[in-house]
């Protein structure tokens, strides 16, 4: 009986209905929003480290209070600067999301996707101080995924395997242990190259076409190594191969 492989379009519902989000939110933040209101929501949504600066005159200035001091740091993540800047984290999204949401199932990956996106958000607090200038995007819980896929796609009978797989099957394989996982040439040349674009983010010698204000590189690196670290705890697939 010959296997048929899944169409390139056929995307998880969850990975359609996140991009969806991520455009509503766009079309409403700069088609209906008057300038102020755009300011407005940027205070309310985005994540802005100054919230948590200790200076009482900033934090009584920014609106949303306690609920919002929790909430930005996940909802900055739904906040896009122009179209390139979606479009750009839209692509990162589609492959290695759609990876961690075949592997996860819905609930697991939406709780996947707060926790690297938080993460991403707590090393940029660490290492920003009291800054004003908010921080959006999706790419420190893309980051995430992208830690979380490499655990498992290059397994054997995975998507990116040797002896790969074609069917939904590829995506349930047992993932490596950490230690085995690094130990992957494929997986340290990823790391390397991946490691290396967000240093020169960094150090200001690339930049990322679209986006007006800086790279927010410590926040992919916090999603990235959460996202590494807290796989186990969210996959369900045991070593074994069977289903927790």
């Amino acid at each position: 009986m010959s296997r048929r492989a899944e169409p390139i379009l056929n995307l998880p519902t969850v990975i359609a209905g996140m991009i969806a989000v991520f455009g509503l939110v766009h079309v409403v933040r700069e088609l209906v929003l008057t300038p102020a209101g755009k300011l407005d929501f940027l205070l309310l949504f985005a994540f802005i480290p100054a919230r948590y600066g200790g200076l009482p005159a900033i934090e009584a200035a920014l609106p949303g209070g306690l609920p919002a001091d929790l909430w930005t740091f996940v909802t900055y993540a739904f906040i896009h600067g122009d179209l390139t800047h979606l479009g750009v984290n839209v692509l990162w999204l589609l492959p290695f999301g759609s990876a961690v949401a075949r592997r996860f199932g819905t609930g697991r990956f939406l709780a996947f996707f707060a926790a690297t996106a938080a993460a991403g958000a707590a090393l940029h607090l660490v290492t920003h101080g009291p800054e004003l200038l908010p921080m959006i995007g999706a790419s420190a819980a893309i980051s995430g995924f992208m830690a979380a896929a490499i655990r498992f796609v290059f397994q054997v009978g995975g998507p990116l395997g040797v002896f790969r797989n074609t069917d939904a099957t590829a995506y349930l394989v047992p993932a490596a242990p950490l230690l085995d996982a690094l130990r992957d040439p494929r997986i340290l040349a990823f790391l390397l190259v991946w490691f290396g674009l967000n240093i020169l983010f960094g150090i200001g010698s690339v930049g990322m076409l679209g986006v007006d204000q800086p790279v927010a590189w410590q926040a992919h690196i916090g999603g990235f190594l959460a996202g590494l670290l807290l796989f186990p705890l969210f996959d369900p697939v045991r070593f074994d191969g069977g289903m927790r």
